[in-house]
């Protein structure tokens, strides 16, 4: 597909000026599958198509933008096979995942097709009968979006749809690991009809394009997922400008089970949810502390989920854990483990990489036990195949371990108790919390994290508020 796609600017397709590409690699098989041409020569030009579309789309009613959003809804159905196959290609995980992946995608579009329509500002009553208070919500104007390749369909949606459903023009940087769900995005927006530079989608050096486009007088927002020290670059880089900044950066989730929980069933979703996408996600679980009481029979139900996973190709339907994004990325794994073990912690499951594989960057899901708490993998987010468990006795034990990061994206819960569970989400410092459920993320719900996880929310009702401003408007009649 990437013999197809370039710059998408302007409502057109452009061959790069720049010669220098960006290979694009399969972490199955460590083969080239593309490349992506570097913007620098083209930065100004998104930058002026996105400036030059911004006043029209502003002015565009919420139900016409309503309207064009379930279009390219629709159009992005037509494309979701395709889409989800080349995701597999360029990040490794099962094509299960992809497909949902990208359905997951499309809800955006859905959501905020709807959210278009329902930008309410308040009236208030003035203070003497001749006044008229109003609050009034209008776009914040161009928008910079730049995204990472672990959800590289979803990532991009949740800020695309809200901000063209504020009425908000977009210059979109995926990552160039993973950069084929943005051109799927671009060419179903252009197919569907939205007006030319609304949407613009430029790939190259992360560190050229945020310096360029973050320093344009153009762009009147900025968001950022990412890791969060990126998200520390981005927000010093956004301070010279005063640009308004949404954050969605990197967590630790601990997960508490209590001693009521069912230990099994809780070591199974925690499982689950803990290998999917091999651990390369935001808001998986990553710390474990488990009730004394019932902590070894989850840890050799934990032990056990673990060692049934298949490792392979996403290609492959039997595949339920595909390989890590790359070799930088399992070696630090790697490190990880070897700093825990050096510790005292032992290895129940995996720990090493798998022998069948002589090409890709496979590892295996790793279950480590009665690991401690200086360890590198409990107070570094691991973003890899890692599950570390460790006991505690009481509530708060439990919640001051849990606390103890400067994360606060996600945590977890497992309780049979109403009051234990209530206590433990409304002490748990994070931005979501999941309650015997850690299926967390959907278009309705406020994505987003506090402390060093970031600020500003995507999704639900909220995430429209993050590319609106609010203006008052104070009326006296004559």
């Amino acid at each position: 597909m990437y013999e197809n796609y370039g710059l998408f600017i302007d409502g057109q397709w452009r061959a790069a000026r720049d010669k220098r590409v960006i290979a694009v690699i399969d972490p199955a098989t460590e083969e080239r599958i593309g490349v992506v041409p570097h913007a620098g020569p083209h930065l100004d030009e998104a930058l002026r198509a996105a400036a030059d579309a911004a006043g029209s789309w502003a002015a565009t009613p919420g139900w016409e933008r309503s309207k064009l959003l379930r279009r390219i809804s629709d159009e992005l159905r037509l494309r979701a096979e395709a889409a989800a196959e080349m995701m597999v290609r360029e990040c490794g995980k099962p094509l299960a995942e992809a497909k949902g992946e990208f359905l997951a995608a499309i809800d955006q579009f859905d959501w905020y097709a709807d959210e278009a329509r329902r930008i309410f500002g308040h009236t208030l009553a003035g203070r003497d009968g001749g006044t008229k208070l109003t609050v009034q919500y209008r776009p914040v104007g161009p928008v910079a979006a730049f995204t990472a390749w672990n959800f590289p369909a979803l990532l991009p949606a949740r800020k695309i749809a809200a901000a063209l459903a504020a009425g908000c023009t977009v210059v979109l940087k995926p990552s160039e690991e993973t950069p084929s769900s943005a051109f799927v995005f671009a060419d179903a927006a252009r197919k569907a009809g939205l007006p030319d530079g609304v949407l613009n989608v430029v790939t190259g050096e992360p560190a050229e394009i945020s310096r360029h486009l973050i320093a344009s007088a153009v762009i009147r927002k900025v968001s950022l997922t990412g890791s969060v020290p990126v998200g520390k670059l981005i927000m010093k880089l956004c301070a010279d400008g005063l640009k308004r900044l949404s954050l969605e950066l990197g967590g630790h989730a601990p997960v508490l089970v209590f001693a009521d929980a069912d230990p099994v069933a809780a070591a199974k979703a925690c499982a689950t949810a803990k290998f999917r996408n091999n651990g390369q996600v935001c808001i998986s679980p990553s710390r474990f502390y488990v009730h004394a009481s019932i902590h070894a029979p989850f840890a050799a139900a934990m032990a056990e989920s673990a060692k049934a996973l298949r490792l392979g190709s996403g290609l492959d339907p039997q595949t339920t854990c595909g390989p890590m994004i790359n070799a930088r990325g399992r070696e630090r794994v790697e490190s990880l483990i070897a700093d825990a073990v050096r510790h005292g912690a032992t290895v129940l499951a995996g720990g090493a990489r798998p022998s069948e594989f002589n090409r890709g960057f496979f590892y295996q899901p790793t279950v480590l036990d009665m690991v401690p708490e200086a360890t590198r993998v409990m107070r570094e987010e691991p973003f890899g195949p890692i599950a570390p468990i460790a006991s505690f006795e009481s509530f708060d034990e439990a919640i001051g371990r849990a606390n103890a990061t400067p994360f606060g994206l996600a945590g977890y819960v497992f309780s049979n108790s109403l009051s234990t569970a209530n206590r433990a989400a409304d002490a748990l410092d994070v931005g979501m919390v999941g309650v015997n459920d850690m299926m967390l993320a959907s278009a309705e719900i406020p994505f987003g994290g506090v402390k060093e996880s970031g600020f500003g929310r995507e999704g639900g009702q909220l995430g429209i508020l993050d590319y609106l401003e609010a203006r008052y408007v104070k009326m006296r009649h004559t």
